[in-house]
């Protein structure tokens, strides 16, 4: 999987990834810190207001920052992106009231909303082979859950001896050495595309992955990974310190279990895509995940809490199942656009993906808060499980790459047109089909 990384471009960007996404975690032990200054015990109010204006930021700007930047560099994007972010992280410390907190956070967002799609489409161009790109996205996947388990050390270490205003500070050094390494990368030049009005530059994304049949299974797949993840990300804490009577470690080693199945999951994905089909192996992991969360939360509301090391298998064990779901994303999306469209694609899914958790988030909390965390296990359970079921249906066995389908309003003479046959009502021919000008819609596939 390293061997990725001779690429000199690709080893740029993803060691930016990487700095980028440590900062990112010291920001979030930071914010949690200065909540509880400002708020004290609302400080998780404060929090859970500041993670909603993320995902609503996440949800409504990517497309539209996505049209504004559609024709400018994309290495000038990310880099500004950078710089914004590393601008708002340090006005963190100077806040002192909680409408300060969410501004600031709204802002990051927005930039990050910028920055994450940019960087997405990007990828596919650096690395062309499958194999390659394949293994770039699991290394992708162990960043963000490397950085699940290094921020909170590192965090750890850094307020032994220096105060808690310096971990903004780590942020801000971490988004500008993300520039820096950026600027540092030779990031292919974006392609001359065809000029768009800014209505159709906001919905081309979206619109083009709802009508891919694909890629609206995997909307459904995210549905599962936000239903399933959320109970694991807002409930461990409970879980750990109510139900088992755990300390503050308890909840680390809750949580580094899930990030060690979803590391092991990463490890295993090239290797395991070079004999089995994306769907194969998205979809029956989705099942189970989903499969798993209702029989835990029906175990517990009948029997009681498992022994602490079964819990922590059933962690382990969903975080494989997520990641198994969630790493091959990227290569449903770069086979299911030209590449003038992988930048408003891969803004589609940074918004839906992120709306599913918009969804889950606050359930997780309030169900689990009114009705118990058994409840909401099963009915979060339930919900993914609902969603593998219609990803599967969406996204139909069996479909070849090159679908044959029939152009009516195409002139004989058409370049496109030159190994297609003639038959009523138009020309018809088979390609790799992806939704595009000349195909608006998919190709309706005898039964």
């Amino acid at each position: 999987m390293l061997a990725v990384l001779s690429h000199p471009t690709y080893a740029r960007l993803f060691s930016a990834q990487v700095v980028a996404l440590l900062g990112t975690g010291l920001l979030t032990i930071a914010l949690g810190l200065l909540a509880y200054d400002i708020a004290g015990e609302r400080a998780g109010t404060v929090l859970g207001l500041a993670l909603t204006i993320k995902m609503v930021a996440y949800v409504g700007l990517s497309p539209v920052a996505n049209a504004v930047v559609a024709r400018l560099n994309r290495k000038h994007v990310m880099i500004g992106a950078d710089l914004v972010r590393a601008c708002a992280a340090l006005s963190l410390p100077f806040i002192d009231s909680a409408w300060q907190i969410y501004l600031a956070v709204f802002v990051l967002q927005a930039a990050s909303a910028t920055f994450t799609p940019t960087f997405q489409a990007v990828i596919p161009d650096v690395l062309p082979e499958e194999g390659d790109y394949t293994r770039a996205l699991s290394l992708s996947r162990l960043a963000y859950d490397l950085e699940n388990i290094v921020s909170p050390m590192l965090a750890g270490l850094l307020l032994t001896v220096l105060a808690a205003d310096t971990l903004f500070f780590g942020t801000v050094a971490g988004f500008l050495i993300s520039a820096a390494l950026v600027r540092a990368a030779a990031v292919p030049a974006v392609r001359p595309v065809k000029q768009r009005p800014f209505r159709e530059r906001l919905t081309r994304g979206i619109r083009i992955y709802l009508a891919t049949p694909r890629l609206r299974g995997l909307l459904a797949l995210n549905g599962t990974v936000s239903a399933v993840g959320a109970v694991v990300l807002v409930q461990s804490v409970v879980i750990a310190r109510s139900a088992y009577g755990g300390d503050e470690q308890a909840l680390a080693v809750a949580l580094g279990a899930y990030g060690m199945g979803s590391m092991l999951a990463a490890l295993a994905l090239p290797r395991l895509l070079e004999r089995r089909a994306d769907r194969a192996v998205m979809g029956p992991a989705a099942a189970v995940a989903g499969l798993l969360m209702v029989g835990a939360g029906l175990w517990v509301a009948l029997v009681g809490w498992p022994a602490w090391t079964v819990f922590l298998t059933l962690w382990f064990v969903l975080g494989l199942c997520l990641s198994a779901v969630m790493t091959p994303a990227g290569r449903l999306l770069r086979r299911s656009a030209q590449a003038e469209d992988l930048p408003p694609i891969f803004a589609a899914q940074f918004a839906l993906s992120h709306a599913t958790w918009l969804f889950a988030y606050p359930v997780a909390g309030l169900v689990g808060s009114a009705l118990g965390v058994p409840v909401v296990m099963a009915g979060l359970g339930a919900v993914g499980l609902a969603c593998a079921f219609l990803a599967l249906r969406l996204w139909p066995a069996g479909q070849p790459d090159h679908l044959p389908h029939v152009h009516a309003g195409l002139s004989a003479d058409h370049p496109h047109l030159a190994d297609a046959e003639r038959v009523a009502g138009g020309y018809r021919h088979a390609h790799p089909f992806v939704i595009d000008d000349m195909h608006p819609e998919w190709p309706r596939l005898p039964r």
